[in-house]
């Protein structure tokens, strides 16, 4: 089953994050940033991944699963 538009939106959000520290977060702000990452941002936060609506810094869980985004990125983006 392919990734849905509203979770690539979630997945391209979560590699903005700096999965090696907890102490760098993001702020999406609802009035420049595209819908979609706007809506991303509070899909994430309503799972438990991100301490504020418009993004903050990755909770416990976030953190873990932002680290697996990062690896499957690498993985996708490195030479075959």
């Amino acid at each position: 089953m392919p990734f849905s538009q509203e979770q690539l939106s979630e997945l391209n959000l979560l590699a903005l994050f700096e999965s090696s520290s907890s102490q760098e977060g993001i702020k999406v702000h609802k009035h420049s940033a595209d819908p979609a990452t706007v809506a991303a941002a509070e899909r994430l936060h309503q799972r438990g991944l991100v301490t504020q609506p418009d993004g903050g810094y990755l909770t416990p869980l976030g953190s873990e699963i932002t680290e697996q985004v990062h690896k499957i990125l690498s993985v996708l983006t490195s030479a075959p």
